[in-house]
């Protein structure tokens, strides 16, 4: 009985380990990150606002780069349904990632492409650049998430 209890224990042990390296992984590793956001989904949009924030909470530098319907998150005017847990919509958590030291642009082709003009655009949304983005897409030590 005991000698199963030990074998028990030592299993749940090796377990826990992957999972206590893999939870510290993020640090000295990635300290920049480039979020590309195009997906219209508001589930989708939430989700990768959530991550966002979660990776700057965590120490990491967050670029994002809205482009096609996902730009809408950066208007004055969004709209959209809160979604549950935290009853928020994505454009609010863009919001909050900005505030605290996210950076976001919209693609270059979404204000040529739509009805909107920079200044339909929220305080610190820019426009990106293709050259920009290229760099930071190819930077070995920028890790790049699509949504």
């Amino acid at each position: 009985m005991i000698k199963s209890i030990k074998a028990v224990a030592a299993a749940a042990l090796i377990a826990a380990v992957p999972f206590s390296v893999q939870a510290d992984s993020h640090k000295g590793g990635v300290e920049e990150v480039l979020v590309i956001l195009s997906s219209d989904s508001l589930q989708t949009q939430g989700m990768a606002m959530v991550l966002s924030n979660t990776m700057a909470q965590q120490g990491a530098k967050v670029n994002v780069l809205l482009c096609d319907k996902a730009g809408d998150l950066a208007l004055k005017s969004y709209e959209a349904p809160a979604l549950k847990p935290k009853n928020v919509t994505p454009g609010q958590m863009l919001r909050g990632l900005l505030k605290n030291g996210g950076d976001a642009k919209v693609c270059a082709l979404y204000l040529p492409n739509s009805e909107y003009s920079k200044e339909d655009l929220i305080d610190g949304v820019g426009v990106a650049m293709p050259p920009e983005m290229a760099g930071q897409m190819l930077n070995p030590k920028m890790r790049t998430f699509t949504f």
